[in-house]
Formats: C-alpha cells, sequence, structure tokens
C-alpha cells in the first residue's frame, strides 16, 4: 500500500470520526423565530393553523393566496367599469404576520377592496403607516407584557374567559382610536390594573377592517398548548361569513429558500457532513495539484485558401482593369442573394421589383431604386465601364445588402 493511499485513508477516517462526534448527543434547540410561515413546525410557525382553519372557520372557503404582493392578487381581480369598477371576488382578505410587510401600494388596494363591501383581517405586531393614517388610529408599545399578562375578548357573549399567553407574545396595543365608528373587539391587562386595546373593528367605505396585534395566538406553540386554541378560535370568529383569502406569501418578508439543499443545511449533522466533505475533497485536490499529463500542443487552425484564391482573382481583375467584369459579377452575385434569401424574381428589375424587395428587406426605397437604376444603366451601356462606375455601383450594393 503506497503511502499516499494511507494518508487519504488517515484523512477519510479523520473526517467521518469528526462526522460521529459532531452528530453525538447534540441538543437541539428550539427555534422562537417569528416566521408565521405555513411550511415551519417552529413554535412561532403556521403549520398548525395552516391544516385547522379549514375546521375553524367551518363553511367557509379558504383560498390562500401566493402572489408576490397583495396588490397582485386583489388587482388581478378587479374589473374597470366606465362608471364604477367592482372585484370579481367577495369575502375576507387574510394575513397574520410579525411586524407590517405590507407595502403602500398593495395597502391602497386593500383599502379600495374593502370599501367595495368586503373586509380586511389583519393580525401583526405593527401596522402600515397609512392604515393608522387613514383610520385615525395611534399604535404604543410601552405596555409591559409579563407572565402575570391576561388576553380576553370584550364581547363577553364570544368568551368570557381569560387566556395567559405569553410566548411571542409583545407589548403592541392600539392607544388611539376615533370611539365614535370603531368597536373595540379585544383587551389584554395584567394585575396592575393595565388594560389596553388590542383588537378593533373599523369601519372603512362600505366594509370593515379588523385589527389584531397578537399574531402568536396563531402560532403553532398556542394552538398546541393547553385551552389556548380557544382564544384563536373565538378572535377568527368575528371575520364575516364568506370566502376567505388568505395572503401566505412571504410571511414576515421570508422567502423558502429554493436550494436543493435547504433540508441539508436546516439538520446541524448533516450541514457538518457537508462541510467537513468538501474539506475533505480541497485536501485531496491539493495534494494532487501536480499535473500528471504533458501539456498538449497548440495547434494552427488551417488557413482558409477559398478566400485567399477567392482575393488573388479579385486583385488580378482589378489589375487588369476589367471594370466591365467585375461589375457583372457583383450584379450577378446580388441578384443571386436576392433570389435565395427573399425569393424574389430577379428577371426584370422595375417598380415592381423595388417595391417587394422593400417590403421584404425593410431597405430603404430611394437606395433601391438608385441600385436599379445604376444596374439597368450599366446593361444599357455600350462602352466600357470606369472605375469610378464599379466603385459606386459596389457602395449601392453595399446599402442594400447590409
Amino acid at each position: 500500500m503506497g503511502k499516499s493511499v494511507k494518508i487519504y485513508i488517515a484523512i477519510l477516517v479523520f473526517i467521518f470520526a469528526l462526522i460521529l462526534l459532531a452528530g453525538y448527543d447534540i441538543t437541539k434547540k428550539i427555534d422562537w423565530t417569528p416566521t408565521y410561515s405555513v411550511n415551519d413546525k417552529i413554535p412561532l410557525g403556521l403549520y398548525v393553523f395552516d391544516k385547522e382553519i379549514d375546521g375553524i372557520l367551518k363553511k367557509q372557503k379558504i383560498e390562500r393566496v401566493s402572489a408576490l404582493t397583495p396588490y397582485e392578487f386583489l388587482d388581478s381581480k378587479y374589473v374597470p367599469d366606465t362608471v364604477v369598477g367592482t372585484y370579481k371576488i367577495k369575502g375576507t382578505f387574510f394575513n397574520i404576520t410579525e411586524f407590517a410587510s405590507i407595502d403602500e401600494q398593495s395597502m391602497k388596494e386593500l383599502f379600495y377592496f374593502v370599501s367595495h363591501g368586503n373586509s380586511a383581517f389583519l393580525s401583526m405586531k405593527t401596522f402600515p403607516q397609512i392604515l393608522l393614517d387613514s383610520l385615525k388610529i395611534d399604535f404604543r408599545t410601552d405596555f409591559e407584557y409579563s407572565d402575570s399578562t391576561s388576553i380576553w375578548l370584550a364581547n363577553k357573549n364570544v368568551s368570557r374567559k381569560k387566556f395567559h399567553l405569553t410566548e411571542g407574545m409583545g407589548p403592541y396595543y392600539f392607544s388611539k382610536i376615533d370611539t365614535l365608528t370603531t368597536t373595540v373587539l379585544g383587551y389584554q391587562g395584567n394585575k396592575e390594573n393595565q388594560k389596553r386595546i388590542n383588537f378593533i373593528k373599523v369601519p372603512y367605505a362600505n366594509g370593515y377592517f379588523y385589527l389584531h396585534t397578537q399574531p402568536a395566538a396563531f402560532s403553532n406553540f398556542h394552538l398546541l398548548k393547553g385551552d389556548h386554541y380557544q382564544y384563536a378560535q373565538s378572535v377568527l370568529s368575528y371575520i364575516p361569513k364568506g370566502n376567505v383569502f388568505w395572503y401566505t406569501k412571504g410571511q414576515n418578508s421570508e422567502s423558502i429558500s429554493g436550494s436543493p439543499l435547504r433540508y441539508i443545511l436546516s439538520q446541524p449533522p448533516l450541514e457538518w457532513a457537508l462541510y467537513l466533505s468538501l474539506i475533505g475533497i480541497l485536501i485531496f485536490i491539493l495534494f494532487n495539484a501536480k499535473r500528471k499529463q504533458r501539456i498538449v500542443p497548440i495547434l494552427k487552425p488551417l488557413p482558409n485558401l477559398t478566400v485567399d484564391f477567392t482575393k488573388t482573382i479579385g486583385n488580378l481583375y482589378y489589375q487588369e482593369g476589367d471594370h466591365d467584369n467585375i461589375i457583372d459579377k457583383k450584379i450577378i452575385y446580388f441578384l443571386e442573394k436576392i433570389r435565395n434569401e427573399y425569393l424574389i424574381d430577379t428577371s426584370k428589375l422595375d417598380d415592381a421589383f423595388i417595391k417587394k424587395l422593400h417590403l421584404k428587406s425593410g431597405k430603404d426605397e430611394n437606395d433601391i431604386r438608385d441600385l436599379v437604376v445604376l444596374i439597368n444603366e450599366h446593361r444599357k451601356s455600350y462602352h466600357g465601364s470606369l472605375e469610378e462606375d464599379l466603385i459606386r455601383i459596389n457602395n449601392a450594393i453595399e446599402k442594400v445588402l447590409h
């Protein structure tokens, strides 16, 4: 067994030992990233909610919207009219995310959608400023959310229970609302008698906005913990009956990786194995960097003898002063190219020929006409052509062909 083979075997054994060591007794850390993605099974994902929403919103059709932005979806459903436009769909636009991720253009389209008698349910810790300004709402984050904080609904007929939701919750609440039009639907408070509004219903034209500040209530963690799912059910009971258009694309400004390695990179042992394998390949390349094949000689391409022959014949004609012969061959070449490329009859060079060539080639009609006049003059001429005639016809042909 050669020395180099022993080195490779030792390196491979070392790499496998590191892989086993990296994968041994690893305590998997809990990922508390608030993705609110329907594909995530982590605590603050929406995988469970995605599976259960049809049972929660019974007899309501749920359409998951995967358009790039809400604007693209809603605008595609808009039917313009000479007097007043309308939408092909009716129902509630539904979105759960960590922070305000709806762009201004989409927000304007959402206002228009709601104004046509529809509604929008938005559960997020912060809201777009254009929404707060339009609905005359102020928003603050100075609430002390702690383990002693309770969260409940204002209408006792919907739910009389106070829930203790902590994980993923935040100090966000509505500090100012238009009390003449806005309906308070829910609160959050603690033992210090702090009571803050976290769920409201705001009319807008012919529709309503439902705004909720604690999206974690719909996460995997709380839907699976104790009776917390009852709070989510109670909140969703306010959604009007009808179709629900759930915007699930890019939750929390997150895009799902399209890499074929995404699963490997999401598992620490597999990720270590990948990196160590790449290191091993790199070491192998370094050990085998010495060139083992002799240099391949560079072969010069063979010269194009046809082109050289053509140039020689052309120079011969030119030096002999046989301009008529050169002009005739130029014309023959031109007409042959026209016949092959544009399928135009060249037996008669008249106005019809000029018009056809202009339409098929797109070349300037005046340039074509000038060339035809020169060709016809040459054919009718009984005296020999001069060098100036050759240059003039050659330039005219070049204009039309190039």
